[in-house]
């Protein structure tokens, strides 16, 4: 037990003031700003930390080794929070990341500002300079407060010791509360030396930031309403569906009255992929049967999702045909893009609920509108089908020497070439079952992850959304893989994101962590080159990546296995014996550099202008 007539020698974890119980309020004694904080994650469930160490920092590894949450050091800090974030994901519970002042901090940012975008709590603990050096250009200093106010949710600066225990709290609170977000807390080295007795704040209750979960009776009424005279209707689901917990009243509401649902990039799970009435992704590089089911839609309704430029093409004419019912937890996310005609400001799970429960009898669909509806929609799956049956379809157009399958002697395809979406329907051929989770890294593999392989559930995909960071896939696959140990964890990347953050893999090999990545390799930045393909000539400035290096030997070098596919028939093989394989694994599967994300509607267009479908609008 604790001896509470001292304090605790600075040079001494705190785990041996502890006795194996450990876990009563630390009442009447002082601890470091660094014990304290330890304490507050535990407090708070933390059951791992990801990071890298620096000075400002010290005192609280120090701690931690002994006492703390599992600690994962990352070999990068931006990794770090991607880590965090891909633990959030999976968990729903707030991801934490502790780095230190100046360059610590700083590589952080770009972490940080995902997660905000794609409504993620993670908490990011900084290390900063001592109080009285703060504004004096000290040693590794910067302004990481001022840096990154316009990107988290909300950040703080611990002014002294004695506050640290309730900030924490409320960084927790704000990060996992309302429309989750990303919170950075900064910690000047003296708060984190300093002593103060421990006080862990109860249940908080902010006079500025109280969210709003319960929907309003009127507004559910008239959402009612909208659903019952519907004919065309399309449920349109996002993020916050699986954020609040949201898919299985979704489901409901849809096998109810048989409305087709599309999910955004970040609501893909949300709703079953393989259910039939799921339209696929919507939006720039969405499926044609979501595209053309929304613009003819006579009620469209938004469920935790933000309408987006992604999704929504030229504005003025998305779903123009059709009024909109918007549920969202985030009120200044109502009527910021779109008008809606009943604007409902409440968690999704709580509104879809309510808006089930109020529906009563259920209007006939079957003597109205609804077949013909779904029959229309059929159609369009159809045509769509065709377009994405890689199968049939063949590379426009060799760029030559660049491609990684050329011949230079024969001026051709030295083999039948691997098609991309041929390795993501493969992989999921062979796990679907298997109830596995798949993160990308950014850029066309990410989008055919999206189109080529069906989440029946949530949390199951993991991808960089608002901010699409490359290099984000693998150290968002190491957070999924240890918050579900047992769990088959995929990182689906191309052969420029994989560089961002490769150094990772010392980090998964060091933890034995058993991911299996996917690299296609078509020797470019596939997504820009696609847009200069279409609309700037064919002239690939910048694009092409030239030497790669061998993914296999890298693998290996790392301390991984790596296995390599170069022709069609390799491809299955190469994926079972990746996938059986213990321990990390590196595949890489050398693509056809011609095969393009389609559909496709280029920037400034509406939905209905999807390459390379007929640009007309239904009758």
């Amino acid at each position: 037990m604790i001896d509470e007539t001292r304090s605790p020698d600075p040079a001494e974890p705190l785990a041996h003031h502890r006795g194996s119980g450990g876990v009563k309020p630390l009442r009447g004694i002082e601890l470091t700003g660094a014990q304290i904080l330890i304490e507050c994650w535990k407090k708070e469930g933390v059951e791992v930390v990801f990071g890298y160490p620096g000075a400002t920092t010290i005192d609280i590894h120090h701690y931690l080794k002994e006492s703390g949450p599992r600690f994962i050091l990352t070999r990068h800090e931006q990794a770090a929070v991607h880590a965090a974030e891909g633990y959030a994901r999976v968990t729903g519970k707030p991801g934490v990341a502790l780095v230190t002042s100046g360059p610590g901090a700083t590589n952080a940012v770009t972490g940080l500002a995902a997660a905000n975008l794609d409504s993620i709590p993670v908490i990011v603990f900084s290390g900063q300079v001592a109080r009285m050096m703060i504004g004096n250009d000290a040693f590794q200093e910067v302004d990481i407060v001022g840096v990154t106010r316009p990107i988290t949710k909300h950040n703080y600066l611990v002014r002294d010791t004695e506050s640290l225990a309730r900030t924490v709290k409320e960084a927790f609170y704000v990060a996992s509360s309302g429309r989750p977000g990303a919170v950075l807390v900064d910690l000047p080295k003296d708060v984190v030396s300093g002593r103060a007795e421990f006080k862990y704040p109860g249940r908080l209750k902010l006079r500025a930031y109280q969210p709003h979960l319960e929907p309003h009776p009127k507004q559910v009424a008239k959402a009612v309403e909208l659903l019952k005279k519907a004919q065309r209707p399309v449920l349109y689901a996002g993020g916050g569906v699986i954020m609040s917990g949201a898919s299985e009243p979704l489901l409901a509401l849809a096998e109810r009255l048989q409305i087709p649902v599309t999910n955004t990039l970040m609501g893909l799970g949300g709703f079953p992929g393989t259910h039939p009435l799921f339209l696929g992704m919507l939006g720039m590089h969405g499926l044609y049967q979501a595209n053309m089911a929304v613009q003819e839609c006579d009620l469209l309704i938004a469920v935790g999702a933000r309408f987006d430029d992604w999704v929504t093409g030229k504005l003025d004419q998305f779903a123009r045909k059709a009024k909109i019912i918007q549920i969202d937890l985030d009120p200044t996310s109502i009527h910021k893009r779109i008008t809606t005609e009943v604007p409902l400001v409440a968690d999704a799970r709580l509104a879809l609920a309510s808006i089930l429960e109020s529906l009563g009898e259920a209007p006939d669909y079957e003597k109205k509108s609804r077949p013909a509806w779904l029959k229309t929609i059929a159609a369009w799956r159809a045509e769509g089908d065709a377009v994405m049956d890689y199968r049939k379809t063949d590379p426009a157009g060799c760029t030559g020497a660049t491609c990684p399958v050329w011949n230079p002697k024969t001026k051709g395809c030295r083999t039948e070439p691997i098609k991309p979406q041929m390795v993501i329907d493969t992989l999921y051929q062979q796990t679907k079952d298997r109830d596995a989770i798949i993160a990308t890294e950014v850029g066309q593999h990410q989008l055919w992850s999206a189109q080529y392989y069906l989440y029946d559930k949530p949390r199951r995909f993991l991808t960089s959304g608002g901010l699409a960071v490359m290099g984000f896939g693998l150290p968002a696959a190491m957070g999924a893989q240890i918050a579900r140990p047992g769990a088959l964890v995929v990182d689906i990347a191309g052969d420029g994101s994989i560089l961002m953050n490769i150094q990772e893999l010392v980090t998964i090999v060091e933890e034995k962590l058993p991911i299996k990545v996917i690299i296609l390799n078509n020797g470019c930045l596939g997504m820009v080159r696609q847009s200069q393909q279409l609309f700037y000539g064919k002239c690939y400035a910048d694009t092409m990546l030239g030497r790669s290096p061998d993914f296999v030997k890298l693998a290996e070098a790392f301390g991984a296995k790596g296995f390599r596919a170069e022709r069609v028939e390799e491809v299955a093989p190469v994926i079972e014996k990746g996938l059986a394989a213990e321990g990390p694994v590196v595949m890489e599967f050398i693509v056809c550099q011609q095969a393009l994300v389609y559909p496709m509607v280029p920037a400034g267009q509406d939905n209905y202008h999807m390459l390379p479908f007929a640009q007309a609008e239904a009758d």
